[in-house]
Order: C-alpha cells, then sequence, then structure tokens
C-alpha cells in the first residue's frame, strides 16, 4: 500500500501533546471507530454461539435440537467464509472500501430475523451462514479501511479496534443472551446494524481507492476531512506516486507467489492467521459456556462468560491504549504465544485430572477454569489476539491487496473451521484435556517461529514497509 496518510512527512503525526496533532488525528480514529461498529456487530454473531449452543439444546419446549447439532453451530460462519471469501474478493477494488462495509449490514440483519424465528436446527444452521457472509466482507473490507485510513503513528492503535470491538461484541451477546432468549436478543441487536449503516454514511472513502480509481477531487476531499488541512497538496502527491509506483507493479494471482517481496508477505500473513486460529482463540470465544458447562465449579457457565467477557473488554482496551503503540509488533506476538502455551497447559494438566484421575478431588480447584481463561486473554490481547489484524492491513502492496486479503481472509476462515472441528474432534476423541494440550504445543512453537518469519511494522509507514521486504526478499 502507499504512505499510510503520511501527512506532510508524519510531521504532525510525530509532535507529541501539540494541539495541532490530536485536531489532526481524530477524524482519522472517528472513522475508525465507526468502521468498527461493524465488527462489534459481528463479534455478537460470531460469538453468538457462546450463550445458545447450551440453550436451544436444553429447551425440548421450542427446539428438538441435539446437544452434536448444536455443537455444529460454530462450524457454519467460517465454513461459509472459506467457500465465498475468493467470490467476493474484488468488492473493495469494484465499489471502495466504505460501501462494502456498509453492505454487510444486510447479512447481519438477515442472520438476526432468521435466528429469532428459526424452530429447528437448518434455520438456525441459515443464520450462520448470513453470518458468515457479513464475515467475509469485513475482513476483506475493515482492515484495509483502517489501514489506508490512518497515519503510521496511530496504525496500530487504530488497528486493535477490530479486535477490542469483537470483545466488546462477545460482553454484549454474552450478557444479554444470558437472561433473553434467542428471538429477544436478535431484537435487541438489530438496531445496531442500523446506526452502523447511518453513522458510517458520514464517513470518507479511503484515499487510496480515489486514487486507484485517478478521481484526485475524491481523494483531496477524503484527505481533507481525515487530517483537517485546508492544503493538502503535498500529502496528495505523496500518495499518488507510491500508487502509481505500486499499481505499475503486476497484481496477479501469480504475482502473489512469484514475486518474492509478495511471497514473504503472504507467508507471515498465513502464519500469523494459522497460529492465531491454533492458539485456540476463536474456540473460547464460540464455545465459552460450553467449556465452563464442562469444567463445573460453583460459578454458573452464564456469570462467568459474563465475568471472562468483561475482563476480556478492559483488558483489551487497556492493552490498546497502553501497549500495543509503545512496542513492536513481533516480540509482542512471540511473547504472547509463549506465555499462552504456559496456560494452555495448565488448562489441560485440570481436565486431565478431572476425567482420569478420579482420586484427586478436583473440588478445591474449581476457581481454575475461569482464572486460567482470564489470564489466557490477559496474554493473549498483547500479542495473539491482536497483531494478525493489525499486520493484515499492512503487509500487502496496493497492487496485489485485494486479492492477499481475500486469500487471507480464505485462510483465516479455514483455520477458524478447522480449529473447531480440532475441538470437537479431540475432545470426543481424548476428552477435554486434549485440545487444550494440542493448542499449547500449537502456540509453543509458534513463540519459537515467530523470531524467523514475522518482520517488524511497528512506526513504518505502509511504503517503507513494502521497501522492506523487496530488500529482505
Amino acid at each position: 500500500m502507499a504512505r499510510s496518510l503520511v501527512i506532510s512527512s508524519e510531521n504532525e503525526c510525530s509532535e507529541k501533546d501539540s494541539f495541532t496533532e490530536r485536531a489532526r488525528v481524530w477524524p482519522q480514529v472517528l472513522a475508525c471507530v465507526i468502521a468498527s461498529l461493524g465488527a462489534f456487530t459481528q463479534g455478537i454473531l460470531f460469538s453468538w454461539t457462546s450463550p445458545f449452543i447450551v440453550k436451544i439444546a436444553q429447551d425440548k419446549v421450542n427446539y428438538n435440537i441435539s446437544e452434536e447439532e448444536a455443537a455444529r453451530l460454530p462450524t457454519i460462519q467460517p465454513l461459509t467464509v472459506l467457500l465465498t471469501s475468493l467470490i467476493f474478493f474484488k468488492l473493495p477494488d469494484i465499489i471502495g472500501r466504505k460501501k462494502t462495509l456498509l453492505l454487510i449490514s444486510v447479512p447481519h440483519i438477515l442472520s438476526f430475523i432468521t435466528a429469532a424465528v428459526a424452530r429447528n436446527i437448518y434455520v438456525f444452521y441459515l443464520s450462520r451462514v448470513f453470518s458468515g457472509l457479513a464475515n467475509g466482507f469485513l475482513w476483506t473490507a475493515l482492515p484495509m479501511y483502517i489501514g489506508e485510513v490512518t497515519c503510521p503513528k496511530i496504525r496500530g492503535l487504530c488497528g486493535t479496534l477490530i479486535t477490542s470491538a469483537i470483545f466488546v461484541g462477545q460482553l454484549a451477546v454474552n450478557v444479554v443472551g444470558s437472561y433473553c432468549d434467542v428471538a429477544t436478543t436478535s431484537y435487541i441487536f438489530i438496531p445496531v446494524s442500523i446506526l452502523f449503516v447511518i453513522l458510517f454514511a458520514f464517513m470518507p472513502e479511503s484515499p487510496y481507492y480515489y486514487l486507484i480509481k485517478k478521481d484526485y477531487g475524491g481523494a483531496r476531499r477524503s484527505l481533507i476531512f481525515l487530517t483537517r488541512k485546508r492544503n493538502v497538496v503535498d500529502d496528495l502527491n505523496n500518495l499518488k506516486s507510491d500508487v502509481d509506483r505500486q499499481m505499475s507493479e503486476t497484481g496477479t494471482w501469480k504475482d502473489l507467489v512469484a514475486i518474492e517481496s509478495n511471497r514473504n508477505a503472504l507467508f507471515c500473513a498465513v502464519f500469523l492467521r494459522m497460529s492465531q486460529s491454533y492458539s485456540g482463540i476463536s474456540v473460547f470465544i464460540q464455545y465459552t459456556q460450553y467449556i465452563f458447562l464442562k469444567a463445573g465449579g460453583n460459578v454458573t457457565p452464564q456469570t462467568a462468560s459474563i465475568i471472562y467477557s468483561i475482563l476480556c473488554v478492559i483488558i483489551t482496551l487497556f492493552v490498546t491504549i497502553f501497549v500495543v503503540s509503545k512496542f513492536g509488533r513481533k516480540p509482542l506476538y512471540s511473547n504472547s504465544s509463549a506465555l499462552c502455551s504456559v496456560i494452555l497447559a495448565v488448562m489441560a494438566v485440570y481436565f486431565y485430572l478431572e476425567e482420569f484421575v478420579p482420586t484427586f478431588d478436583i473440588s478445591s480447584l474449581s476457581w481454575l477454569p475461569i482464572t486460567s481463561l482470564v489470564t489466557y486473554q490477559v496474554c493473549s490481547c498483547f500479542g495473539v489476539a491482536i497483531i494478525p489484524s493489525v499486520m493484515l492491513g499492512e503487509l500487502f502492496s496496493a497492487s496485489i491487496k485485494s486479492k492477499a486479503v481475500a486469500t487471507m481472509t480464505f485462510v483465516n476462515s479455514g483455520g477458524i473451521f478447522l480449529a473447531n472441528a480440532t475441538f470437537n474432534f479431540l475432545s470426543s476423541a481424548g476428552g477435554s484435556y486434549a485440545p487444550f494440550l494440542f493448542f499449547s504445543i500449537c502456540t509453543g512453537i509458534t513463540t519459537v517461529l515467530t523470531r524467523f518469519v514475522v518482520p517488524e511494522t511497528k512506526d513504518k509507514t505502509l511504503e517503507e514497509i513494502q521497501m522492506n521486504l523487496k530488500r529482505s526478499a
């Protein structure tokens, strides 16, 4: 990509504590916060299975659904993304990043409505399909949009808004879903999608999209909105130069792997997404109450999931504000993976003792599951949960970005689908401890490989990142 709102060689973005700096970056933060409302709704739908897998399996009055059928629900969304991501990947380049994001409200609302009226498992599956379509739109456009409307100084901070919004959505659905039925919960959240459309309609399109389309007037208006500068001629010329250079490169599917700098970026992105999936983080989001139910203890699964979700939000916001913008991507991801590996191993030991060592009094450790998951969340928020989304908007050149993002959406959904399937298979075949042990081993391997695979992108413009990838190639 280009300079990522370089703003006159980043002068305004590097003048700390100046009123001018705040005045010129707040529109970028505003655009990213409103855009992340789409991620908030997606977080609701992604985590929807946490409170409702158990409810719809136990409610034999309104539904005749087995626990096995309900347990398949989390696999439908990533499978849908897997099958459709390579169909819609051109949308951000054809209609723009902004319009692609606005489109996600349609499948969001359809997902809520079908869940509200569902009385059998197949309508619930359809609801998850709509959720998967929205997820595909979101990951195709949102990291790209945030990466393109922010200056380097705040790009990492704003990039974490995606994960933060998803965790806030997780909290919202766990709270509401614990006290309301499926239909009521769905109708409560539909207005959020409508609010997103209304607010985001007033936000600017990415200036890079305009430059790719040779719409220099549109790019100028976007820059004026995002920087609050009257004279954006220098900024526009800088961005135009970078976009023209990158668009002069061929951008075929073959180039994604044939050109070494693109191949390096792709390998890094695939590594980040697959290692994130096999850290188990997506499994824990979707199966939160189910895991707490299996773990037992003195706290109800509903209460435990709410406490867990509240702490997720608090921790993520703390990390977003005080950690991500101050430390490099590579050490954060490596250290986060190491700590998560240890915690997963502890949980594996707990479940092993519970299931296979009946002579051991597990009641004295009833506090361990929720404590371990919360600690896991603390550690994952420093890297595993956020760095892949941040770097997805940083690694790829303008000429290849839409194809790369589509590929990564495909890889991400495939990773989540396989991680969910692995969790179900290992839980059934080996016991509850088995998936935790497996994820612990995978995350331990990630700790080592991160040091060799992941480049450092902190405080670099998107153009500088491309130049570094070319030099490393």
